[in-house]
């Protein structure tokens, strides 16, 4: 093969979900449920205190890292307390923080802020990059920063018992390998995943390239076996009266076709992937987009779930995170929502996947009252289960 015709087929391969994207257009253009609608935000941050800006496979010293995370803990707070809910909740970032970097004084700093209640620590994973790593590996170094966490009371229990369950966000979006033996290198992660805890996946979309798969936009069951290469990129999605069996589930993020983005006051066409950065910040035209993709539980269409994404550490992006970006959005999301009828509820991943495993099972109302319904951090009741 040429190496015009290999970029071809890389291209096309990256534009896979096209299709299907097209599809969902079909089926959801001009739907909109009658009455109030409730707008389910969770943002998964992929939380990295050792970024270096433009650098690849550098880390900033151990002194940088704390100051980093310093920072964010005392700023933080400031900015997200003025933005709260319908339900009181501030707007919380979920810390998927990379388990190859663990760092006892780091953890238990972010661990102190999440149990003051500015969000939840979950587990990212960098792994493969210079030689396919191994399931072995794998599977120990995923095992090793659950515990650790969970010795932190970060991570929930199904029920409030058993062993501790988790979230991941893969790095590089790498999922089970999906990025052609790049950046991973273990065929069987999934099943991995599900062995070790795994409850849910928040990695997806991905920037354009191989990781992405053609099913988007959509909360769903992987659909081939786990211990295949990317078994999620075929799967059953969420439905009412159909209760989850297949973990971790996909929780995806919307992933739509911008014809009119502006990005630095300039018009470029392109694609909305719900990522928070400077260049690019939250304004009410692209919620409008997140609420296109049309994410839900199907028959359950008034829950809306709006997966974004950042890298909360990184220093160019400090401005959309902290600043005026964001506190104008946040008011303008809570302000809007009130004069519409709609509610906002502001989620960590593991809530979000309470209130759509409620969803399955039948559960409908407010949302709000499924946070704690089957993954519970210790102390935390359950809520809104039976």
């Amino acid at each position: 093969m040429s190496a015009f015709t290999d970029q071809v087929a890389k291209g096309l391969a990256c534009l896979r979900w096209l299709p299907a994207y097209a599809g969902q257009q079909l089926v959801r253009r001009g739907f909109r449920k009658a009455g109030p609608q409730h707008l389910i935000v969770a943002l998964a941050d992929h939380f990295e205190p050792s970024i270096v800006p433009g650098v690849s496979g550098r880390h900033a010293d151990l002194d940088e890292q704390e100051r980093r995370l310093e920072r964010w803990c005392r700023e933080y707070p400031k900015m997200a307390d003025a933005h709260r809910d319908g339900d009181g909740f501030p707007f919380r970032h979920t810390y998927f923080y990379p388990a190859e970097q663990f760092h006892k004084t780091l953890i238990d700093r972010l661990a102190e802020h999440c149990h003051d209640g500015w969000g939840e620590v979950e587990i990212h994973l960098h792994h493969g990059v210079d030689a396919p790593d191994t399931s072995e590996a794998t599977r120990r170094v995923l095992v090793e920063f659950r515990d650790e966490l969970a010795s932190r009371g970060c991570l929930p229990r199904w029920n409030g018992q058993g062993s501790p369950r988790y979230a991941f966000v893969h790095g590089n979006w790498a999922l089970a390998n999906s990025a052609g033996g790049r950046y991973c290198g273990v065929d069987d992660e999934m099943a991995i995943l599900a062995e070790t805890g795994c409850y849910a996946d928040l990695t997806l979309p991905a920037p354009l390239g191989l990781p992405q798969v053609g099913k988007i936009n959509s909360l769903y069951e992987c659909g081939l076996p786990l211990d295949q290469r990317a078994p999620h990129r075929r799967g059953r999605r969420l439905a009412v009266g159909r209760s989850a069996r297949t973990f971790p589930l996909i929780v995806q993020g919307p992933l739509v076709v911008n014809a009119l983005r502006r990005v630095g006051g300039r018009l470029r066409p392109g694609i909305e992937q719900g990522v928070l950065v400077t260049h690019d910040a939250p304004t009410p035209a692209r919620l409008g987009l997140w609420q296109q993709a049309g994410i839900s539980v199907a028959g359950r269409p008034e829950w809306a779930f709006i997966k974004l994404s950042c890298h909360g550490m990184d220093p160019r992006d400090e401005p959309v995170m902290l600043g005026a970006p964001i506190r104008h959005f946040l008011r303008t999301l809570l302000d809007a929502a009130r004069d519409g009828g709609d509610r906002v509820h502001f989620v960590t991943a593991r809530e979000m996947v309470n209130i759509a495993l409620a969803a399955c099972d039948g559960r409908d109302g407010d949302p709000g009252a499924y946070r704690e319904y089957r993954l519970r951090l210790p102390g935390r009741g359950g809520e809104g289960a039976c």
